[in-house]
């Protein structure tokens, strides 16, 4: 056999193979295309990118934007408001003495952290006294 036929012949496969391929891959290129534009194909669709943390949300023409939600009030509390946790905390002492300021606001439904405010005049007023230090810190009325 003479070598250059060989050599034709292996070229004339591999050109016949890179065509065929380009044309599958030409092929899948059309229909990747077509079931993007249409929204079909076989492919389940993609799910959307989702936002960053920092991104607004897209408001679609024609509708109104949505309300916000009030802003919660910053600040310092008014001395009626905090005279008047005061005397429900002195209240709910007297009828439950012994507690830790965590089981005080449980039990009275309000957050420790607007407790402390209150209970710390309580006790600079001497309407209070307490036992342990730290977490370990229990309520009685004086």
């Amino acid at each position: 056999m003479n070598p250059n036929n060989i050599d034709q012949q292996i070229h004339q496969r591999i050109q016949s193979f890179v065509s065929e391929l380009s044309g599958l891959v030409r092929q899948a290129a059309v229909e990747a295309v077509r079931s993007a534009l249409t929204g079909q194909g076989s492919a389940a669709p993609a799910a959307p990118a989702k936002r960053g943390p920092g991104r607004p949300r897209k408001v679609q023409a024609g509708a109104a934007p949505a309300a916000k939600a009030p802003k919660a009030k910053r600040g310092k509390r008014s001395t009626a408001d905090v005279s008047a946790t005061a005397g429900k905390l002195v209240e709910y002492i007297a009828k439950n003495p012994g507690q830790s300021i965590e089981q005080i606001g449980k039990g009275m439904n309000i957050h420790t952290k607007h407790l402390k405010l209150p209970a710390k005049k309580l006790l600079e007023d001497k309407k209070l006294k307490t036992t342990g230090q730290r977490r370990g810190t229990k309520y009685f009325v004086k």
